[in-house]
């Protein structure tokens, strides 16, 4: 870990507004705070974009936090135990609903992307930079912090 939780925050927000979708914004800034380049990333999130590809499922800032705990939390072998990633996933959304109010973007922006009018609502009413940056800030910083936090739990079992 390199920078801290509010600088991934404002890192996930700088690549929003760069045009990054909210899924894709989020596991980039937390990939690059822990050092994980992939040409895969941010390419594996896209489809996790408008809550799930745009039907106002789960937020997909709150599926890019997910993404990259798994980078760190997640699984190689199946021989490994999953029981810390899902821990961990389940303080993350735990979090991010009690920030964000609910976990699923047609409830937090008010109208599903996949439709003529829903997509006119957002912009219009310029979703993606008075609500989705918010979103996106704090699930990366949600994310980092929890990281730190299991991170530095590991450290002091170890001593």
């Amino acid at each position: 870990m390199s920078a801290t939780s509010e600088q991934v925050g404002n890192r996930g927000r700088e690549l929003f507004r760069q045009g990054f979708c909210c899924a894709e914004s989020v596991l980039q800034a937390v990939a690059e705070n822990c050092g994980i380049k992939s040409g895969i990333i941010p390419a594996i999130a896209t489809g996790f974009c408008g809550g799930l590809g745009r039907t106002g499922r789960i937020c997909g800032a709150v599926t890019g936090g997910v993404l990259g705990l798994n980078l760190v939390f997640g699984r190689s072998s199946h021989t490994e135990s999953p029981d810390q990633n899902a821990r961990v996933v389940q303080a993350f959304l735990k979090e991010c609903e009690l920030q964000f109010g609910a976990l699923d973007c047609e409830r937090l922006i008010g109208c599903r992307l996949d439709t003529p009018e829903g997509h006119q609502f957002f912009v219009d009413n310029k979703i993606r930079q008075q609500k989705c940056e918010g979103f996106v800030e704090s699930a990366g910083r949600v994310a980092c912090e929890l990281i730190e936090k299991q991170t530095e739990q590991e450290r002091a079992r170890k001593q």
